[in-house]
């Protein structure tokens, strides 16, 4: 390999691994150390994992930020501490009078914005400690809503229906945040029954899907072989592909380089909104920064703040 690794990496998480588990066996196979991931999955949830490699963890928030697809599956008349299958029961009733229409208009009215209260059962914190550590010492508190949306959500299948645990498996497209745990207790909720996650897969992160992704032992094979880079490492122009790109005028790229705030006279093309991150580009097509835009000199004009460069490496 000709440089330092830089890039992402799309993974299959296994059941049964934490997230945390995967980024120190990513760093353990490639040896190196600058490895995060780009949204935690339940433990015994499966499916796609973002690995960020050296230079690349520094846009990890902007994948962090992407839209996130799961495929999940809902059972009915029994609720959990964990609001997954790993918690103890804490509620169990007859779900057997349960019908297809109720679970379709259950689904449907999880569509849209809305504030979801986090689980305690998770890593959000709560006065600099996290939920599950205070969970674990038996400590519940009361927990801030979140803002999140549904922006599309679907059934595949029912079974079991007229059983006294019936369930629905269903693809739910999500924004950053959504615990997919909690969504199922909303489910359940909405149609008068206890209700838990037993299932979860992981199936698509901003422009990534689990159809591309590698399991740990691809991975390993590859980097047995020296092809992580060739084979395996995605770019980071491709990564924020869902990022709009601004064109730099060839006056302005060594600014640009040196993390200097760009202004409109550098500016070859500018289509987006305010505040909005961009990929900076060259006459070449070649990525040169990501940045983020901002008012121009004296409160005037349109400006773009680097907030990552790419590497003179």
């Amino acid at each position: 390999m000709g440089g330092p690794l830089e890039g992402t990496l799309s993974l299959i998480k296994p059941p049964g691994m934490t997230s945390h588990d995967v980024v120190g066996y990513v760093r353990r196979t490639l040896g190196e150390k600058r490895v995060g991931h780009t949204g935690t999955l339940d433990p015994l949830a499966a499916g796609l994992l973002v690995i960020c490699v050296g230079r690349a963890t520094k846009i990890s928030r902007f994948l962090t930020d992407s839209v996130k697809c799961y495929l999940a599956e809902v059972t009915f008349g029994v609720s959990t501490k964990t609001q997954d299958a790993a918690g103890d029961v804490i509620e169990q009733a007859d779900a057997s009078p349960l019908t297809a229409e109720d679970i379709l208009r259950a689904l449907d009215r999880q569509k849209g914005a809305q504030h979801q209260v986090p689980p305690m059962a998770s890593a959000v914190r709560h006065q600099g400690r996290k939920l599950y550590e205070l969970a674990r010492a038996g400590i519940e508190v009361e927990r801030e809503p979140r803002e999140i949306e549904i922006y599309q959500i679907r059934a595949i299948r029912m079974d079991g229906l007229q059983t006294a645990r019936p369930k629905a498996l269903f693809e739910v497209t999500c924004s950053k945040g959504t615990y997919v745990r909690t969504l199922c207790s909303d489910i359940g909720r909405s149609v008068g029954l206890p209700a838990f996650n037993s299932f979860l897969l992981r199936t698509r992160v901003g422009v990534f899907t689990v159809n591309e992704a590698m399991t740990l032992e691809e991975l390993a094979e590859k980097a047995g072989e020296g092809h992580v880079e060739e084979n395996a490492l995605t770019s980071v122009d491709c990564a924020l592909a869902h990022l709009p790109a601004v064109l730099v005028k060839d006056s302005a790229c060594q600014a640009v380089l040196n993390g200097r705030i760009l202004h409109a006279p550098g500016i070859g093309e500018m289509l987006c909104p305010p505040d909005q991150h961009v990929r900076l580009r060259d006459s070449d097509n070649e990525l040169l920064a990501v940045a983020q835009r901002v008012t121009g000199i004296e409160g005037e004009g349109v400006a773009f703040k680097p907030v990552w460069v790419r590497s003179r490496i």
